[in-house]
C-alpha cells in the first residue's frame, strides 16, 4: 500500500524533499541571523532591527512586484507549449526587475532620510537587497517552473552552508551592522550560484513576453502590496507608536508561524506546475479532488501543530528566549493560536489559485483585507494600545482565510459545471 502510493506520487514526493532542503538552505540562514540577533542584541536594538527589516520588506515587494511568482507560472506553461518563449523569460524578466529596483532605490534615497531619520543608516546598508532578493526569487521561479527542485536545493544548500561562517563572524563582531551586511553577502552569493546553474536563455527583448509577465505580475504585485498591509504593516504601526520592544513579541510569533507554514510553502510550490497543467487541460474535476484532499490534510496538520505549540511554547520561550518571556508574551501566543489554525488551513490554496491563473482573486482579498487591517490597526492601537494590533490581526486574518477558501472552491465548482454543460 505504502509502496504503491510512493510510486504513484513519486515525482511530487521527491520534489517536496528537494524543495524542502532548498527552502531550509535559503531561509535557514536568515532565521539563523534572526536567532543570533535575538540573543546578542538588547531587546530595544532587536526591535529596531525588526522595524528596519519590515521597511525593507516593503521596498522588496515593490522591487519584485510579483514578477518571480508570475515567471514560475509562465515557465511551467511555456515549457509545455513554446520552448522558444521559455528561453526568453529570464532576460526579459531581469530587465523589468532592474528598471523597477533602480526607481525604488532612487525614491528610497530621496524619501527615507526624512521619514526614518536615525534608522536611515540601517536601511542604507540593506539597499543592495532591493535588487538581490527579487533577482534570486526570479531564478527560484524559473527553477520551480522547470521542476528543477534537486538542482535548486543543491545550489541553495551550498550557498547557505558557505555563508554560515562569515554570518556568525559578522554578527558576533559587528552586531546589527554585521547582520545586515551578512544578508547582502548571502543573497549575492546565492544569485551568482543560481545564475551559473541556468544557462538556457536568450538575450533578446520580447515585447509579448514582457507584456504577458508584466500584466500578470502587476496583479500579483498589487496582491503583494495588499499582503504587506495585511501582515507586515503591523511592525510599522508598533514602531511609529513607540512600541519598539513589543515588536519583538510580534516578530517571534511571526517567525514561529512562518516556520510552521514552511511545509505548506514547499508543497504548494512543488504542486504548482502540475496544477497549471490540470488547468490548461481543463481537468476541473481533478482540481476539485486535489482541493479537497489538500484542505483535509491541512486541517489535520493545523490541529496537531496548534496543540503542539500550546503545550510547548511556554518551555521553549522561557528556556531559549528568556529576555522576552513574560505573562504578556505567553497570553499573546495563546491568543494568536486562533490565527495559526486558519493560516495552516489556507496554507496550500493560494498556490493553487496562482497556478490556475486566478491571482486576481488573491489580489482582491489581500488589498481589501489589507486596507481593513490598516483601519483596524489605527482604531485598536489608539483604544487598546499595542495589544490592539493583535486583535486586528485575529479579526482580519481569520475572516479572510475562511472566506478565501470558500470562494475559490465555488469558482472551481463553477468551472467544472460549465465544462460539463451544467448550470
Amino acid at each position: 500500500m505504502i509502496k504503491s502510493y510512493y510510486y504513484i506520487n513519486k515525482e511530487i514526493i521527491l520534489n517536496f524533499i528537494w524543495r524542502g532542503l532548498q527552502i531550509f538552505g535559503k531561509q535557514g540562514i536568515t532565521f539563523f541571523i534572526f536567532i543570533l540577533c535575538a540573543k546578542l542584541l538588547s531587546p530595544h536594538d532587536f526591535g529596531i532591527y525588526n522595524y528596519v527589516l519590515a521597511i525593507l520588506a516593503l521596498l522588496i515587494f515593490f522591487g519584485d512586484f510579483g514578477i518571480s511568482t508570475a515567471v514560475s507560472k509562465y515557465v511551467a506553461e511555456y515549457n509545455k507549449t513554446d520552448k522558444n518563449k521559455l528561453r526568453k523569460v529570464l532576460f526579459n524578466s531581469i530587465v523589468i526587475i532592474f528598471v523597477i529596483t533602480i526607481l525604488v532605490t532612487i525614491l528610497t534615497l530621496i524619501i527615507a532620510p526624512h521619514y526614518l531619520k536615525e534608522e536611515y543608516t540601517y536601511i542604507f546598508f540593506l539597499l543592495p537587497l532591493i535588487f538581490l532578493s527579487p533577482a534570486t526569487s526570479l531564478y527560484d521561479g524559473i527553477y520551480r517552473g522547470l521542476k528543477k527542485f534537486k538542482q535548486l536545493a543543491v545550489i541553495s544548500l551550498m550557498a547557505g552552508l558557505i555563508s554560515i561562517g562569515f554570518v556568525y563572524f559578522l554578527v558576533t563582531n559587528y552586531g546589527l551592522i554585521g547582520a545586515l551586511i551578512s544578508q547582502n553577502i548571502f543573497y549575492f552569493s546565492l544569485l551568482l550560484s543560481l545564475a551559473f546553474g541556468y544557462k538556457e536563455f536568450s538575450l533578446k527583448i520580447d515585447k509579448q513576453i514582457v507584456k504577458e509577465i508584466g500584466k500578470y505580475s502587476l496583479i500579483i504585485g498589487l496582491g503583494n502590496l495588499g499582503f504587506f498591509l495585511y501582515s507586515r504593516v503591523d511592525v510599522l504601526f508598533l514602531g511609529h507608536y513607540g512600541f519598539i520592544e513589543q515588536i519583538n513579541y510580534l516578530e517571534i510569533i511571526n517567525k514561529v508561524l512562518m516556520l510552521c507554514l514552511t511545509p505548506f510553502l514547499i508543497f504548494g510550490q512543488v504542486i504548482s506546475p502540475n496544477i497549471t497543467h490540470f488547468f490548461i487541460e481543463k481537468n476541473y474535476s481533478k482540481l476539485i479532488i486535489k482541493f479537497k484532499k489538500y484542505l483535509f490534510f491541512s486541517l489535520i496538520f493545523s490541529l496537531l501543530a496548534v496543540i503542539t505549540i500550546f503545550f510547548s511554547s511556554n518551555f521553549i520561550i522561557s528556556s531559549f528566549l528568556k529576555e522576552y518571556y513574560s505573562e504578556t508574551m505567553m497570553n499573546i501566543v495563546y491568543l494568536m493560536l486562533i490565527v495559526f489554525i486558519t493560516q495552516f488551513l489556507n496554507g496550500v490554496i493560494p498556490f493553487m489559485v496562482t497556478a490556475t491563473g486566478h491571482a486576481r482573486l488573491s489580489t482582491v482579498f489581500l488589498v481589501t483585507f489589507g486596507i481593513l487591517h490598516v483601519l483596524l490597526n489605527y482604531v485598536f492601537i489608539n483604544i487598546y494600545g499595542f495589544i490592539g494590533i493583535f486583535y486586528s490581526i485575529i479579526i482580519t486574518k481569520v475572516l479572510a482565510d475562511l472566506l478565501f477558501i470558500f470562494i475559490y472552491y465555488k469558482i472551481l465548482i463553477k468551472l467544472r459545471n460549465k465544462s460539463h454543460g451544467l448550470k
